[in-house]
């Protein structure tokens, strides 16, 4: 989810990997960059967090079971994603190094590695935490892979179809735990579902010229100025607010919570704002990187919240 400054064309990276070679660390590595480590990771906690937010007492091996489930649901979306999109990668500046259009593995590698995590974290799912959460995760692999990947050059609606399997790894955590989705999780998902706009509309901005170039349409309609964008990156900022103070209301949670939700939520508000002034590649970062600050920090203050009552 960072920013890489560094940017190669495909052809100049598969020169370089053609004079360097393939060794079987560097193929390692190529698989396991394919599977999008940080995302991965970030949806691995969402999930951890849920199952610990819906259980009533700390719950270890349902945890462990829950995030791993998830992790392979993750990563093979990440790989499936990117083999459907290696021709698009192999445009962008800033996914040419990526290892489909870099050629450090083959487009069949990627589609078997792709489908074994998918389907090992799918039936996992169904034989070691239960019906609901495996349903959830075919339900959000379809939806990522075979509605919002293909819309990204269709519509750009594409963006809010695509927050709600962004948002699934919640629903999983929770009903990975209770079998069931309560309102308090739902809430839970709103958070996760409305705080993907300013995240992903500022690497869209940041990115627009990449986007463009391939007919990725990331952003609103009206870029000639951004006010479209701009407009929709303050409104959900807002909304965040709202929506983390909600959770409040059905989790009935504490004091900590409340004011910490407020307090962050500002935070992040005045992010999106400078970033809504300056409308420059600067402020764009400095949002991206509060977003990814933002979360984990709202994720532990329910945590200390839920368990210190």
């Amino acid at each position: 989810m960072s920013a890489n400054n560094e940017i190669l064309t495909s052809s100049a990276v598969c020169a370089a990997g053609t004079d360097v070679g393939i060794t079987p660390t560097r193929t390692l590595r190529s698989f396991i960059v394919l599977a999008k480590p940080e995302i991965t990771l970030m949806v691995m906690i969402s999930a951890g967090v849920a199952s610990l937010l819906a259980s009533d007492s700390w719950q270890i091996i349902v945890l462990v079971k829950t995030i791993f489930g998830t992790g392979l649901l993750a990563a093979g979306a990440s790989v499936l994603n990117q083999y459907f999109e290696r021709e698009l990668d192999g445009r962008m500046r800033r996914t040419a190094r990526r290892p489909l259009p870099a050629e450090e593995l083959s487009p069949r590698q990627a589609l078997i590695f792709g489908v074994a995590l998918s389907l090992s974290g799918m039936l996992y799912a169904l034989l070691f935490l239960n019906t609901l959460t495996a349903l959830l995760g075919l339900l959000t692999l379809i939806s990522y892979l075979f509605i919002y990947t293909p819309l990204k050059t269709k519509t750009r609606l594409s963006t809010f179809l695509g927050a709600f399997p962004g948002a699934a790894p919640v629903l999983m955590g929770w009903s990975a735990t209770t079998n069931s989705l309560s309102l308090e999780a739902w809430a839970l998902f709103a958070i996760l579902f409305i705080w993907q706009f300013p995240h992903f509309y500022a690497i869209g901005w940041l990115y627009r010229e990449d986007y463009a170039r391939t007919g990725m349409l990331m952003l609103p309609a009206d870029q000639s100025d951004g006010k479209s964008t701009f407009r929709l990156i303050l409104f959900s900022s807002q909304l965040l607010i709202i929506v983390s103070l909600v959770f409040s209301f059905f989790a009935q949670t504490g004091r900590l919570y409340l004011v910490s939700a407020v307090i962050l939520g500002i935070c992040f508000y005045h992010f999106a704002s400078q970033f809504a002034r300056s409308r420059s590649k600067h402020g764009a970062k400095r949002l991206l990187h509060a977003s990814v600050i933002y979360l984990p920090l709202l994720y532990l203050f329910m945590m200390f919240d839920r368990f210190n009552q």
